[in-house]
């Protein structure tokens, strides 16, 4: 290997050099050159923008890929320039599970054609999930990643640059003030021992640094302007980022959007069929029909209609009613319920409670008793438990 000895030195001793003056810079025993507050400014900006987006950058990939694992693969696989294996994902995998049992247990059984249907659906689910990862990455990872890996690496290189350019600027000045020291010493004591006078000698000296100061005063500012110019951009560097980020909401948007449609599909396939397997009223779990607003089951509930109930207030006196010897079920309350008249009960959310059925009654409502009070309750706010 073919080694420099000179330049090697040259180095190791411009590195202890200004090791020193760095040293020496933090306990305040050196002279040191300061930054204007604009430039100040720019640089805690672009500090502040590089720390926050490589955390958004590193928990957006937790979010879209919570296994290390296979964030580790996909890391290993990009660095070697290769396509990661296509694999199904976790709902994908649910999906053909859950169709494979169906064939096992017969798809025309009750359970084996409910699998098949909710197997499907996972699919699809799985499919949207897969999608929404690839358009995020590539509209929201991506452009960080380029930053960080980039433009920041680009920035980080030049304030080295001007940090050295400083210290080379400083340890000028340095220079130039021990010479102008020395050559004002020596006009007052001038040697006349010596061929030529020391004066003069140390004017030279002190020319040579003067000119030393200036080239590297004009090789600072040069370093200075290009830096300033790479910190400003930081302001393009937002926008963009804020673009990335009007993207990804716009894929998540969708992606839940789709998910929404896909069960929701599932629950009408599911309650269609709901009444051939189950045909009382205690069969199935209450639906919860959700608004596109995307709100809270409380507020998005749908109540049955009283007018098409045979049991009205007018006709039927809940006082009057009387449980059934047989046929009462235990009920876990989901969520509060105010009730609208002084036939139905109110209902508080985790409490549990008595319900039944009553001929003729409305199936989307239930008698339920807690205590000595009794009332209406719709079947969507409770949990049958047995």
């Amino acid at each position: 290997m073919d080694f420099n000895v000179k330049k090697l030195a040259s180095d190791a001793g411009v590195f202890f050099t200004r090791a020193v003056q760095f040293t020496g810079e933090k306990f305040g025993q050196v002279e040191k050159t300061e930054l204007d507050a604009h430039f100040e400014n720019l640089l805690s900006r672009a500090d502040s923008t590089k720390n926050w987006t490589e955390k958004i950058f590193r928990q957006t990939e937790v979010l879209l890929q919570p296994n290390p694992s296979a964030r580790i693969e996909e890391f290993l696989y990009e660095k070697l320039d290769r396509t990661v294996p296509s694999r199904p994902n976790n709902g994908e995998l649910l999906g053909h599970y859950m169709q494979d049992a169906a064939k096992d247990f017969g798809p025309g059984t009750p359970y084996g054609s409910t699998l098949i249907k909710v197997g499907d659906c996972e699919r699809r689910l799985g499919g949207a999930q897969r999608e929404f990862l690839q358009t995020s990455a590539i509209s929201f990872l991506a452009p960080l990643r380029n930053f960080l890996e980039g433009d920041w690496r680009t920035i980080s290189k030049e304030r080295r640059i001007l940090e050295n350019r400083r210290l080379d600027l400083d340890s000028s000045k340095a220079r130039l003030k021990k010479a102008k020291l020395a050559e004002s010493k020596a006009a007052a004591v001038p040697d006349f021992q010596e061929t030529r006078p020391r004066n003069y000698v140390l004017s030279a000296s002190a020319s040579a640094a003067a000119h030393e100061l200036r080239v590297a005063q004009t090789e600072f500012d040069r370093q200075a302007e290009v830096t300033r110019l790479l910190l400003e951009g930081i302001s393009s560097t937002h926008v963009n980022h804020l673009r990335c980020l009007h993207e990804f909401v716009e894929a998540q948007t969708a992606y839940y959007k789709q998910c929404y449609l896909h069960m929701q599909d599932l629950q009408k396939e599911l309650g269609s069929s709901n009444g051939d397997v189950f045909p009382n009223a205690f069969s199935g779990n209450p639906g919860l029909s959700m608004a596109s607003g995307g709100s809270s089951p409380q507020g998005n509930a749908t109540l049955p209609q009283d007018t098409a109930s045979a049991v009205e207030t007018d006709t039927l006196k809940i006082e009057e009613v009387q449980a059934p010897a047989t046929g009462t079920r235990k009920a876990k309350v989901l969520y509060d319920y105010d009730a609208a008249d002084t036939s139905e009960l109110s209902l508080l959310a985790d409490e549990l409670i008595t319900v039944y059925t009553v001929p003729g009654m409305d199936s989307d409502w239930l008698v339920g008793e807690r205590g000595n009070q009794k009332g209406r309750v719709p079947v969507t706010y409770l949990e049958l438990l047995s």
